[in-house]
């Protein structure tokens, strides 16, 4: 394990990060994220980790989705990575802000040319007649965008989560594991360990 509590916890993050990434773990970039909608009813999915930006944990999706409508209701989340063969986890809590449409449109533009398309296909979340008929309205995104640049679509984008919690759990023997927490006070990180 490499980590210094002294160090700033968005520093030590992104060195476990890389450690995972090194070490092969599949998927390191997976995060968990856990939203509330209006009705207060919890709601976690898988979404992929983007890198960090002002400080902040960047990920994209359709606004217009199930989580769009939750953070736009409530912008408070949690957000969990876990590798298990580190036996290490990062929790986080905090709220979300939209990245700028200038991020998300530099993003929209690194990924594949069908996950673009299918950006404008997908009424995310909605309930969807058939596989067939979402396959069809892909292949005709695909004609009409032939031969040119997939614009990012306006109901789409990235938000980063604001951390004011960051918690490293470090799994060991008998559960005596190991939790170092950093929490957001008026002068910057407070430090504390906290049970297993």
């Amino acid at each position: 394990m490499s980590f210094d509590f002294k160090k700033d916890p968005i520093e030590n993050f992104l060195s476990l990060y890389k450690q995972a990434q090194l070490k092969g773990i599949p998927d390191a970039n997976a995060m968990s994220l856990a939203t509330v909608n209006a009705d207060n009813q919890p709601s976690v999915r898988i979404v992929f980790y983007k890198g960090i930006s002002e400080r902040g944990f960047s990920f994209f999706t359709n606004y217009n989705g199930r989580k769009g409508q939750d953070l736009a209701h409530n912008a408070k989340v949690a957000a969990n990575f876990f590798w298990p063969h580190l036996e290490q986890q990062v929790r986080i809590e905090g709220h979300v802000e939209k990245l700028s449409r200038e991020e998300s449109e530099a993003y929209f533009a690194s990924r594949p040319r069908l996950s673009q398309i299918g950006a404008w296909g997908s009424n995310q979340s909605e309930i969807l007649e058939s596989f067939d008929h979402f396959t069809q309205k892909v292949a005709a995104l695909e004609e009409k965008f032939k031969g040119q640049l997939v614009p990012c679509p306006p109901h789409w984008g990235g938000y980063r989560i604001v951390p004011h919690e960051i918690e490293f759990w470090f799994g060991q023997t008998g559960r005596l594991h190991q939790r170092y927490v950093y929490q957001v006070d008026g002068q910057g990180w407070k430090r504390f360990l906290r049970s297993p």
